[in-house]
């Protein structure tokens, strides 16, 4: 284990003994389930650290201590809050507040001043929330407010997904016109998803030091000039380029949205509300090719499948532009600091962001190095990962298997057949559902278990998910290559597999979650990666198997591999725990293995009198003894 991971685990001791400095050596490993996948679907969305303070700042590489006599006089909503910030500095940037040691002598003050003296204590100049019930804090904004902001980032996030596919039914077209294969069009989709790939090491960590907002405007403005630009290309390099950088910045949003419905909503809710996204973000690219087919069908020509989805990104960011507000807790401290400082004239007043350096070296490290050295080291990582990225490239290898079978088969036209594609789009709502339903049993699990997950209670779903879309493979490929099946029969195959890709996505990555909780940002980004990869390279060669396979044969095939790929889940339901007791990142503790009792001593996690908030409790960072000695 690197020496950033090891002090990142010590991060994690230094923010728990904060919570009570009574508490016995049992009660002083507090265990919090990162029960949301939200929390990192952005590979990034971890908060920076509020800990550092005092006079001087540490050189060691660790984090340095500061008093916090007045935390047990904290609401428990608070102290997670807190605690959390505290506990996850930064997966995406800088490691610790301290300035980089220099051999340089320090530069003159100016105008013949000696330095000043420093602050009488640091740490009672460092903005902070007023409490639970700040009404800066994103999740006391009003319901309205939330929900308004919600669908205008749904909004965002559909655009980017939308034009990820889009262009599908463009590809004929633009191969045509440009003399070139059917493969080589077919480019402009899998650049588009390579850009979805590599965009996030971008806009992460730039939405964990400059805020939410900044990231998506600046996104939103990229992807519709890029969209723009692709739409009056004069040759087809233009138009491949083109899309490359709008897939880099219409990746934003999905990284970057999640995150800002983590600073939003609570651990109540927090789990729906992202269901709700990810169902449109993966409905996206459903919905596109019907409309990409009748306007390729039309007089308006492919170009304005892209004249299209630029208009979506400019309304995009003109929404995002004037009415998105920061979310981010260190950054709206940045801003309440700044308009202290004018109204008070004392520039000592600063947030923790402000004291935050850049590390370069770190900030590869972790957004390379580790996710790799976890998707290539981990087996859970590794396995679940390729089973993610073999059902992400099918929902873009489907881009150009549907049209084999109603275009092909059923002499569809290009819009007739994008509307197939509304079968998947309702198995994925049945899944979100069916996923929201079983939110209340796992509260209820979750509660009885002192706010400790078990990782495993995710899979069970995923299972189901992945027979569903194996089932659905085959039906689709031996009911689609006959004329004298009804087109309906197919279409409905879309169903089964749409709910699975549906189920198998949003569970693995809460699994993914619960499993490496700390360096989840990791892993998740690890498996965005590998996904994403195979999201562009399967539609290049989809053509030639279909063609050469044929469709019933082709789709069998595909129907085996998946068949083959089921057993993952169920391996890693039945000896999940005995894999994670082996692994160097993910902690396991007794409460969040089966058939180990949890200690009755977490309730001690969370000050407060009364009953125990366990939604607040599992705000509470979770450590683990074992890593930090690996």
């Amino acid at each position: 284990m690197e020496e950033v991971d090891r002090e990142l685990i010590r991060a994690e001791l230094d923010a728990q003994r904060h919570i009570s400095p009574t508490t016995t050596h049992e009660q002083a490993i507090p265990r919090r389930p990162s029960n949301e996948v939200e929390r990192v679907v952005t590979a990034s969305s971890v908060s920076t650290s509020s800990s550092e303070g005092g006079r001087g700042r540490s050189h060691t590489g660790g984090m340095s201590r500061i008093p916090t006599q007045r935390d047990l006089e904290r609401h428990p909503t608070e102290l997670s809050r807190i605690n959390t910030a505290r506990s996850q500095h930064s997966a995406t940037v800088g490691r610790s507040l301290r300035s980089h040691p220099s051999r340089k002598p320090l530069p003159a003050f100016g105008a013949g001043k000696p330095f000043p003296p420093q602050l009488p204590n640091q740490e009672d100049y460092v903005v902070e929330f007023d409490g639970p019930d700040d009404p800066y804090h994103a999740q006391n904004w009003s319901l309205k407010k939330k929900l308004l902001t919600a669908a205008m980032l749904g909004y965002t996030t559909m655009t980017s997904a939308f034009a990820s596919s889009i262009f599908s039914a463009a590809t004929p077209y633009v191969a045509k016109e440009f003399n070139v294969s059917s493969e080589v069009g077919l480019l402009g989709v899998s650049l588009f998803v390579v850009g979805f790939a590599t965009g996030p090491t971008f806009w992460a960590p730039l939405s964990e030091l400059k805020g939410r907002r900044l990231p998506i405007v600046v996104a939103m403005f990229g992807f519709s000039v890029f969209s723009v630009a692709c739409a009056t290309a004069k040759d087809l390099q233009t138009v491949l380029i083109c899309r490359f950088f709008a897939g880099f910045f219409g990746a934003c949003p999905l990284a970057v949205v999640a995150a800002v419905f983590s600073d939003m909503f609570n651990n109540a809710t927090r789990g729906i509300a992202i269901t709700i996204f990810s169902m449109a973000v993966f409905t996206g690219p459903l919905l596109a090719p019907f409309v990409g087919g009748f306007i390729v069908q039309s007089h308006l020509g492919w170009r304005w499948t892209m004249y299209i989805a630029s208009i979506m990104g400019w309304l995009a960011f003109v929404l995002d532009l004037f009415f998105l507000g920061e979310t981010y807790p260190p950054v709206i401290l940045v801003e309440k600091a700044a308009e202290l400082r004018r109204r008070t004239l004392n520039w000592g007043i600063h947030a923790k962001q402000e004291e935050i350096e850049i590390d370069f070296k770190e900030l590869i490290q972790k957004n390379f190095t580790r996710p790799m050295r976890l998707l290539f080291g981990e087996p859970i990582v590794t396995l679940l990962s390729i089973y993610m990225a073999f059902i992400y490239g099918l929902l873009y290898l489907f881009l150009t298997a549907y049209p084999f079978v109603f275009t092909g088969v059923h002499h569809f036209n290009a819009g007739q057949s994008g509307l197939a594609f509304f079968g998947m789009i309702i198995g994925q709502l049945i899944a979100g559902t069916a996923v929201l339903l079983d939110q209340p049993a796992y509260q209820r699990k979750l509660a009885a278990n002192n706010g400790v997950p078990i990782p495993e209670w995710r899979l069970p779903i995923v299972i189901a998910g992945g027979v569903a879309f194996t089932g659905g493979i085959f039906w689709f490929g031996w009911s689609g290559y006959r004329a004298d099946v009804h087109w309906i029969v197919p279409a409905a195959s879309g169903i089964l597999t749409g709910f699975g890709l549906m189920a198998i996505f949003l569970q693995a990555l809460n699994y993914l979650v619960d499993a490496y909780l700390m360096f989840a940002a990791s892993a998740i980004a690890g498996n965005t990666f590998l996904r994403s990869l195979c999201g562009a390279g399967f539609p290049l060669f989809s053509t030639y198997m279909f063609n050469g396979l044929g469709i019933e044969w082709a789709a069998t095939l595909l129907g085996c591999v998946a068949a083959l790929l089921v057993p993952i889940p169920v391996i890693f339901y039945l000896y999940g725990h005995k894999i994670r007791a082996m692994s160097h990142f993910a902690p396991t503790l007794p409460g969040n293995t089966p058939g180990v009792a949890s200690n009755s001593s977490n309730d001690t996690a969370v000050e407060g009198d009364g009953p125990i908030d366990h939604a607040a409790a599992s705000n509470v960072p979770k450590t683990n003894v074992e890593s930090e000695k690996a």
